[in-house]
């Protein structure tokens, strides 16, 4: 496992085994948050800063801690680092804290969250943890985002509505309505819209991920015809 490459790692999180879309791990707050971009990146920020957090802790004490008792130090190290996000976003971004509600302190049974620092920051250095965890982390908040982004355009028609619940009043005129007098789609904004709009990204993913394959076997096609050719 050290010797994963960064640009493996890289890979990793925000493609080959993104939480979102391959390990299809933290699906709860996913769909249940992803109505809006804000509201997606706001919870997709803080996953991000408790993989990272608890990834350079985990490998920090990775030779210290006894391995029958790793989970719950795991666990508690989670925990710690979700409880400060959770009082720092209280007092800086108190209106999307209370939008957000239970899926904030819910970060700690984020399966993907346990599941890397088990898997990868428990095995290697703290530089490899913390690129591991903020790949994985952006590759997370990189999917609630577009999925947030099609449930808003389908079901509000507009894009970065209540911006300035993260960036403060200068940010209302981020909003974009992509449609004037827009009624709504009403399946978008409703939890089995989360569902159809997470499948359409898997699709979109798995049609990417043949087109790629076909493209590289041709290649190595030609290049074993040239070789026989010579």
């Amino acid at each position: 496992m050290s010797d994963t490459s960064y640009r493996q790692i890289i890979a990793d999180g925000f493609w080959y085994n993104n939480p979102g879309l391959v390990q299809l791990l933290g699906l709860c707050p996913l769909l249940a948050i992803s109505g809006t971009v804000v509201n997606s990146l706001g919870l997709g920020l803080a996953t991000t800063l408790t993989l990272v957090a608890s990834n350079l802790a985990v490998s920090t004490i990775r030779n210290w801690v006894r391995p029958e008792i790793r989970i719950p130090v795991y666990v508690l190290i989670i925990a710690s680092v979700v409880t400060a996000i959770e009082l720092s976003m209280n007092a800086y971004f108190h209106e999307l804290y209370l939008i957000l509600g239970i899926f904030i302190p819910l970060i700690v049974t984020n399966c993907a969250i346990i599941g890397r620092a088990e898997a990868f920051a428990s095995k290697n250095t703290l530089p490899r943890a913390f690129v591991d965890g903020l790949t994985m982390g952006l590759g997370f908040t990189a999917v609630l985002v577009a999925l947030g982004a099609m449930r808003e355009a389908l079901g509000h028609g507009t894009l970065f509505d209540q911006a300035h619940l993260m960036f403060g009043e200068a940010a209302r005129g981020l909003t974009i309505t992509l449609v004037e007098d827009y009624r709504g789609f009403l399946l978008a904004i409703l939890p089995p819209g989360a569902f159809i709009g997470l499948g359409l990204l898997l699709a979109l993913k798995n049609w990417i991920d043949d087109r790629l394959e076909r493209r590289e076997a041709r290649r190595r096609e030609a290049v074993t015809l040239k070789e026989a050719e010579a």
